[in-house]
Parts: structure tokens; sequence; C-alpha cells
């Protein structure tokens, strides 16, 4: 929906009640110049970071997961430098 300044100044309560159902942009002399939206869709456009605690504890497990180390002896490397 669309909104003039001046409507939206004295109905500001209704349009925050209509930003949780979808954007709402606000126009001064018929030309768009502020968009209201709801808090959901503003962390989503946003792309609110999650803290770094957080993403690790969502992480998956390790349960079952068995690392091998090759512990075969590596090879002799010619760099052909004279030490």
């Amino acid at each position: 929906m669309s909104w003039q300044v001046q409507d939206a100044k004295q109905r500001l309560s209704e349009v925050l009640r209509e930003a949780e159902n979808g954007p709402q942009v606000i126009t001064r002399h018929g030309k768009e110049i502020a968009v209201v939206v709801g808090i959901d869709l503003y962390h989503e456009l946003a792309g609110i970071r999650v803290e770094l605690a957080d993403y690790l504890l969502q992480a998956p497990t390790t349960d079952g997961l068995e690392i091998v180390r090759d512990r075969t002896p590596m090879r002799e490397l010619d760099l052909g430098i004279d030490a």
C-alpha cells in the first residue's frame, strides 16, 4: 500500500499494523521516498548475523566419525638447493 507523508504521520499505528502484512510505501508529492517493513522482513533483508557461538552449537555432531591419520613415512624431496 502507498501512503502520503501527511496520512502516514496521522495514521502511524495503522501504517505499522499494515507493515506486518507487507511493505508500506511512503510518498511525498507523488514520489516514493521511504518504505516501512515489518521486523521479520527487515531481519531477512538485512541478513542479521547469528552469533558465532550459536552457529557452532547448531553444527552437526561428529558422533560415530572416525578420523584416521596416514602414518606412511614422507618421501625424500630434492629441491635442488645445496645446504
